[in-house]
Protein backbone atom coordinates (compact mmCIF):
# COMPACT_ATOMS: atom_id res chain seq x y z
CA UNK A 1 0.00 0.00 0.00
CA UNK A 2 1.17 3.22 -1.31
CA UNK A 3 2.04 5.91 1.83
CA UNK A 4 2.81 9.32 1.67
CA UNK A 5 6.88 10.28 0.98
CA UNK A 6 8.66 11.71 3.46
CA UNK A 7 9.87 15.07 3.18
CA UNK A 8 12.78 15.09 0.59
CA UNK A 9 14.65 18.02 1.89
CA UNK A 10 14.64 16.60 5.46
CA UNK A 11 15.89 12.82 3.95
CA UNK A 12 18.79 14.57 1.39
CA UNK A 13 19.80 17.06 4.52
CA UNK A 14 20.44 13.99 6.31
CA UNK A 15 21.65 11.78 3.19
CA UNK A 16 24.71 14.78 2.80
CA UNK A 17 25.34 14.39 6.58
CA UNK A 18 26.14 10.90 6.36
CA UNK A 19 28.21 11.66 3.18
CA UNK A 20 29.92 14.22 5.19
CA UNK A 21 30.53 11.78 8.10
CA UNK A 22 32.18 9.34 5.60
CA UNK A 23 34.30 12.27 4.12
CA UNK A 24 33.15 11.76 1.02
CA UNK A 25 32.68 15.05 -1.68
CA UNK A 26 28.85 16.41 -1.46
CA UNK A 27 27.34 16.64 -4.84
CA UNK A 28 26.45 20.07 -6.53
CA UNK A 29 23.49 22.28 -5.27
CA UNK A 30 21.16 21.39 -8.14
CA UNK A 31 21.59 17.84 -7.83
CA UNK A 32 17.79 16.55 -8.38
CA UNK A 33 15.76 15.04 -5.81
CA UNK A 34 14.49 11.70 -5.94
CA UNK A 35 11.37 12.56 -5.50
CA UNK A 36 9.26 15.84 -4.52
CA UNK A 37 7.03 17.00 -2.07
CA UNK A 38 3.38 14.88 -2.04
CA UNK A 39 4.56 12.00 -3.97
CA UNK A 40 3.35 8.74 -3.17
CA UNK A 41 5.71 5.52 -2.31
CA UNK A 42 5.45 1.64 -2.38
CA UNK A 43 8.08 -1.30 -2.14
CA UNK A 44 7.04 -3.84 -5.15
CA UNK A 45 5.21 -6.65 -3.82
CA UNK A 46 6.92 -9.09 -2.00
CA UNK A 47 7.06 -12.22 -4.23
CA UNK A 48 8.60 -10.11 -7.03
CA UNK A 49 11.48 -8.77 -5.23
CA UNK A 50 11.92 -12.61 -3.67
CA UNK A 51 12.04 -13.92 -7.53
CA UNK A 52 14.32 -10.60 -8.52
CA UNK A 53 16.40 -12.41 -5.10
CA UNK A 54 15.88 -16.21 -6.58
CA UNK A 55 16.87 -15.28 -10.35
CA UNK A 56 19.93 -13.24 -9.20
CA UNK A 57 21.33 -15.86 -7.03
CA UNK A 58 20.96 -18.32 -9.91
CA UNK A 59 22.60 -16.18 -12.10
CA UNK A 60 25.50 -16.11 -9.34
CA UNK A 61 25.86 -19.52 -9.51
CA UNK A 62 26.24 -19.29 -13.15
CA UNK A 63 28.77 -17.27 -12.63
CA UNK A 64 30.80 -19.69 -10.33
CA UNK A 65 30.65 -22.81 -12.20
CA UNK A 66 26.71 -24.21 -12.22
CA UNK A 67 26.17 -25.62 -15.72
CA UNK A 68 23.40 -24.07 -18.05
CA UNK A 69 20.93 -27.11 -17.83
CA UNK A 70 21.13 -27.48 -14.13
CA UNK A 71 20.06 -23.84 -14.48
CA UNK A 72 17.74 -24.04 -16.77
CA UNK A 73 16.47 -27.03 -14.72
CA UNK A 74 16.37 -25.30 -11.51
CA UNK A 75 14.25 -22.70 -13.01
CA UNK A 76 11.45 -24.53 -15.15
CA UNK A 77 11.10 -26.66 -11.80
CA UNK A 78 10.63 -23.02 -9.79
CA UNK A 79 8.66 -21.39 -12.45
CA UNK A 80 10.76 -17.97 -12.56
CA UNK A 81 11.56 -18.52 -16.38
CA UNK A 82 9.30 -15.56 -17.03
CA UNK A 83 11.45 -13.27 -14.62
CA UNK A 84 14.66 -13.78 -16.34
CA UNK A 85 15.46 -10.80 -18.56
CA UNK A 86 16.59 -11.19 -22.34
CA UNK A 87 20.08 -10.15 -21.38
CA UNK A 88 19.90 -12.69 -17.91
CA UNK A 89 19.07 -15.62 -20.65
CA UNK A 90 21.78 -15.33 -22.97
CA UNK A 91 24.27 -15.54 -20.05
CA UNK A 92 22.27 -18.50 -18.04
CA UNK A 93 22.01 -20.18 -21.48
CA UNK A 94 24.97 -19.80 -23.85
CA UNK A 95 27.35 -17.70 -21.38
CA UNK A 96 27.04 -14.72 -23.41
CA UNK A 97 27.68 -11.03 -21.59
CA UNK A 98 29.92 -9.66 -19.44
CA UNK A 99 30.20 -11.99 -16.73
CA UNK A 100 32.08 -9.77 -14.64
CA UNK A 101 29.06 -7.30 -14.81
CA UNK A 102 26.61 -10.40 -13.68
CA UNK A 103 29.55 -10.71 -10.42
CA UNK A 104 28.32 -7.80 -9.25
CA UNK A 105 25.11 -8.51 -9.30
CA UNK A 106 25.78 -9.49 -5.30
CA UNK A 107 25.61 -6.35 -4.22
CA UNK A 108 22.12 -5.77 -5.88
CA UNK A 109 21.42 -8.68 -4.01
CA UNK A 110 22.37 -7.97 -0.52
CA UNK A 111 20.18 -4.56 -1.16
CA UNK A 112 17.01 -6.65 -2.48
CA UNK A 113 17.65 -9.25 1.12
CA UNK A 114 18.04 -5.80 2.86
CA UNK A 115 14.29 -4.50 1.42
CA UNK A 116 12.56 -7.95 2.66
CA UNK A 117 14.39 -8.15 6.13
CA UNK A 118 16.53 -11.20 5.17
CA UNK A 119 20.04 -8.66 6.10
CA UNK A 120 20.03 -6.23 9.25
CA UNK A 121 22.13 -3.42 7.88
CA UNK A 122 22.76 -1.94 3.97
CA UNK A 123 26.12 -0.30 5.74
CA UNK A 124 28.11 1.47 2.56
CA UNK A 125 31.56 0.90 4.25
CA UNK A 126 30.78 -2.97 4.44
CA UNK A 127 30.62 -5.97 2.20
CA UNK A 128 28.49 -8.25 1.80
CA UNK A 129 27.55 -10.32 4.64
CA UNK A 130 28.61 -13.26 4.67
CA UNK A 131 25.84 -15.34 6.38
CA UNK A 132 23.41 -14.17 3.96
CA UNK A 133 24.24 -17.02 2.11
CA UNK A 134 22.36 -19.46 4.10
CA UNK A 135 19.36 -17.11 3.86
CA UNK A 136 19.32 -18.09 -0.32
CA UNK A 137 17.60 -20.56 -2.15
CA UNK A 138 20.20 -23.85 -1.54
CA UNK A 139 20.13 -24.31 -5.38
CA UNK A 140 23.40 -26.75 -5.18
CA UNK A 141 21.09 -29.10 -3.16
CA UNK A 142 17.89 -28.52 -5.18
CA UNK A 143 15.79 -26.09 -3.36
CA UNK A 144 13.12 -24.97 -5.30
CA UNK A 145 11.85 -21.23 -4.84
CA UNK A 146 8.72 -22.09 -3.71
CA UNK A 147 10.20 -24.71 -1.20
CA UNK A 148 12.83 -21.36 -0.37
CA UNK A 149 10.12 -18.90 -0.03
CA UNK A 150 7.97 -21.51 2.81
CA UNK A 151 11.75 -21.84 4.46
CA UNK A 152 11.97 -17.80 5.36
CA UNK A 153 10.41 -15.51 7.39
CA UNK A 154 10.76 -11.87 5.39
CA UNK A 155 9.21 -8.84 7.45
CA UNK A 156 9.63 -5.86 4.08
CA UNK A 157 10.93 -2.63 5.37
CA UNK A 158 8.95 0.55 5.68
CA UNK A 159 8.78 2.36 2.55
CA UNK A 160 9.82 5.50 3.90
CA UNK A 161 12.77 3.70 5.16
CA UNK A 162 13.70 2.30 1.92
CA UNK A 163 13.14 5.18 0.16
CA UNK A 164 15.69 7.08 2.79
CA UNK A 165 18.07 4.33 2.10
CA UNK A 166 17.65 5.23 -2.05
CA UNK A 167 18.06 8.35 -1.75
CA UNK A 168 21.18 8.03 0.19
CA UNK A 169 22.58 5.76 -2.91
CA UNK A 170 21.72 8.39 -4.81
CA UNK A 171 23.55 10.66 -3.32
CA UNK A 172 26.45 7.84 -2.76
CA UNK A 173 26.77 7.17 -6.14
CA UNK A 174 28.08 9.78 -7.18
CA UNK A 175 30.03 10.78 -4.14
CA UNK A 176 31.75 7.50 -5.25
CA UNK A 177 32.58 8.11 -8.67
CA UNK A 178 33.69 11.37 -7.68
CA UNK A 179 35.62 10.00 -5.09
CA UNK A 180 37.49 7.48 -7.85
CA UNK A 181 37.88 10.13 -10.55
CA UNK A 182 39.83 12.14 -8.29
CA UNK A 183 42.21 8.94 -7.48
CA UNK A 184 41.09 9.34 -3.36
CA UNK A 185 40.55 5.59 -1.84
CA UNK A 186 36.97 5.34 -0.62
CA UNK A 187 35.66 5.08 2.98
CA UNK A 188 35.38 1.24 4.04
CA UNK A 189 35.07 -2.13 1.67
CA UNK A 190 33.04 -1.10 -1.50
CA UNK A 191 34.05 0.48 -4.49
CA UNK A 192 31.79 2.66 -7.02
CA UNK A 193 30.38 -0.57 -8.66
CA UNK A 194 29.03 -2.43 -5.18
CA UNK A 195 27.69 1.32 -4.58
CA UNK A 196 26.10 1.36 -8.18
CA UNK A 197 24.70 -1.82 -7.88
CA UNK A 198 22.64 -0.91 -4.52
CA UNK A 199 21.26 1.73 -5.92
CA UNK A 200 20.11 -0.22 -8.70
CA UNK A 201 18.08 -2.59 -6.80
CA UNK A 202 16.15 0.05 -4.36
CA UNK A 203 15.71 1.66 -7.51
CA UNK A 204 13.91 -1.32 -8.65
CA UNK A 205 12.38 -2.10 -5.66
CA UNK A 206 11.48 1.48 -4.55
CA UNK A 207 8.16 2.37 -6.33
CA UNK A 208 7.76 6.18 -6.69
CA UNK A 209 3.88 7.63 -7.34
CA UNK A 210 3.77 11.67 -8.60
CA UNK A 211 3.49 13.84 -11.46
CA UNK A 212 6.73 13.53 -12.17
CA UNK A 213 7.11 10.05 -12.14
CA UNK A 214 6.69 7.40 -15.10
CA UNK A 215 5.48 3.90 -14.38
CA UNK A 216 7.68 1.23 -12.28
CA UNK A 217 10.68 0.50 -14.74
CA UNK A 218 11.71 -3.46 -15.22
CA UNK A 219 15.21 -5.04 -14.17
CA UNK A 220 16.82 -3.72 -17.11
CA UNK A 221 15.43 -0.40 -17.19
CA UNK A 222 16.78 1.34 -14.18
CA UNK A 223 17.98 4.57 -14.74
CA UNK A 224 21.47 4.94 -13.29
CA UNK A 225 22.80 7.92 -15.63
CA UNK A 226 21.47 10.80 -13.04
Amino acid sequence: MSVAAPDPREVREASLDELSRLGLPLPPAQFPLVWEPGDQIDLRPTGEIEARIAVLHLILARCFGMPPQAAMSWLLGSHLVDMVTPPEWQFVMGGKGDHRSFVLHHDALFALAWVLGLSKQLDPTLAVDERLIERLPHIAEGETFPHWRSRILTAPQHPADAAALLDLHYCLDWAYLETERGGRRAPGLVDANAIGQRRWALEWAVILRGPYHDEPPGWEEVDLST
